[in-house]
């Protein structure tokens, strides 16, 4: 299979001699070039019988789709003894176009707002006796790509249908979700909106007063977009769509379908064209530049909690929540280690030898050659 390492070492060199890029993001091409590779060292199993196998370390960078499996499976198992008995809606925030060349040259702090405006109009929402008249919990995650690898920023918040009231009750939306799209996308707009003028002089970009205030007005007037998805129809279908989301990055392997003459051809749906499979093929040094922008801020939380979800309270709430709903108290199931996981997911025990059935052995980790 064609692989996203094979394109960064085919033409990675190439487009960092013509292309300046910030540290973090050729620390993130380096860990795809080297990812299960001498580079990164390796360890060595063997058995009696003869059979040896030598196992290349990962480079566990979240930009790098061979990194992603485990992380993504510990995160669900986490996740798991978290669910409530309710509905789960999906709702996607959406920044506008208009905003993209904005977003790109200040992204932790516009991504940060983005999380934070989606997140207070939620929360503000759900309070309001119209709508619910309780507190939400719910977790959001940030993407910044469409199918094509365009810039295309937005948030997927997953939040239960239901939240804690001021008397300490819970009380259930129903099946259908409680908050108008239209009225979500208009506070959601207006708290962006207020935010980002008040930021203006510590964003780059803003210096020219006309430019900056045709954007604003030209993005004022536009109906923002926000959608709200069916409800899921079981607990099991949240754990599914969270494992498909999370650790999601721009672009997986198998959509890579051929390299050739200096062009990377891949998969993509034309949601526009009723979500027709389509084929697009870029010069090797576009496809390049359109995967490096999403590379994260170092250190960047992609993925966050909020309400009785949060952190910092959710011991409490999210106890308090299972309560109410006559459940028993969580069971976090802890995976010790990589080994263990593998076996859970496969059914094999990578421990003994594939031959004979001993207990393999296994030398100390080779160091990483570079």
């Amino acid at each position: 299979m064609i692989e996203l390492q094979d394109i960064f070492n085919l033409y990675g060199d190439e487009y960092l001699s013509r292309n300046s890029a910030p540290p973090h993001v050729h620390k993130a091409i380096r860990a795809i070039r080297s990812c299960r590779t001498a580079a990164m060292g390796a360890h060595v199993d063997s058995c009696e019988c003869g059979y040896t196998k030598i196992s290349y370390n990962s480079c566990r960078n979240r930009h790098c789709p061979k990194c992603q499996a485990l992380s993504k499976e510990r995160w669900v198992m986490a996740r798991e003894a978290e669910l409530l008995p309710v509905p789960y809606f999906h709702v996607v925030f959406t920044l506008p176009q208009e905003l993209k060349g904005l977003v790109i040259g200040n992204r932790e702090k516009l991504f940060s707002l983005l999380f934070k405006a989606s997140a207070d109009t939620l929360k503000a929402l759900g309070k309001d006796p119209k709508y619910l008249g309780a507190d939400l919990g719910f977790t959001s995650i940030l993407h910044t790509w469409g199918q094509n690898l365009m810039f295309h920023p937005h948030v997927h918040i997953i939040v239960p249908g239901g939240g804690l009231t001021e008397t300490r009750k819970w009380k259930e939306c129903g099946k259908k979700f409680f908050i108008p799209v239209k009225v979500m996308a208009r506070l959601f707009r207006g708290k962006f909106m207020s935010a980002l003028q008040e930021m203006r002089h510590e964003l780059d970009g803003t210096e020219d007063y006309h430019v900056w205030q045709k954007l604003i007005n030209t993005v004022y007037d536009k109906d923002w977009y926000v959608y709200c998805k069916r409800p899921f129809k079981t607990s099991n279908s949240v754990l599914q769509y969270l494992g498909r989301y999370t650790h999601r990055i721009a672009i997986s392997n198998n959509r890579i379908l051929d390299i050739r003459d200096n062009k990377v051809s891949f998969k993509w749906r034309d949601y526009k064209d009723g979500n027709k499979e389509k084929v697009m093929t870029l010069t090797a040094n576009e496809f390049i530049r359109r995967f490096l922008l999403h590379v994260l801020p170092p250190k960047f939380t992609k993925i966050r909690h909020y309400g009785f979800l949060a952190s910092i309270v959710k011991a409490k709430k999210l106890g308090l929540c299972r309560e109410l709903l006559n459940l028993p108290p969580q069971i976090v199931k802890v995976v010790v280690s990589t080994i263990e996981l593998i076996e859970m997911l496969t059914g094999v025990d990578v421990t003994f030898c594939p031959i004979c059935g001993l207990l393999l052995n296994r030398d100390p980790p080779h160091q990483a050659t570079a």
